[in-house]
């Protein structure tokens, strides 16, 4: 079980993009980010442990993940699992991402 925030590359998104991300609740099993960003916007390569997402507004984004671009939609208010990986993310959307993300510990 993980007891840290970070992953064998330690790049936290809080600190890799603190404009970005920022830490709304954390104690010793969770860590609750809040996500905001402008379309255009674009997050420098962080990683997350396994998670929990919840979009609080629809959003559109590009992944790029190991190389690997996907681009995805969130939708408002649907909560879905992530499983722990590395990315970058860009807003390829036309609105701000808004989000909450549950971090497993």
């Amino acid at each position: 079980m993980r007891t840290d925030t970070t992953s064998a590359t330690g790049a936290d998104p809080v600190v890799t993009d603190p404009g970005l991300y920022s830490v709304v609740f954390e104690n010793e099993r969770v860590r609750v980010l809040e996500y905001r960003d402008e379309p255009g916007d674009r997050t420098c390569e962080h990683d997350h442990p396994d998670m929990v997402i919840i979009p609080l507004a629809t959003f559109r984004r590009r992944l790029t993940v190991g190389g690997r671009e996907v681009e995805v939609e969130q939708t408002q208010h649907q909560a879905r699992w992530v499983d722990a990986h590395t990315h970058v993310g860009e807003n390829i959307g036309e609105v701000p991402t808004h989000a909450l993300f549950v971090e497993l510990k």
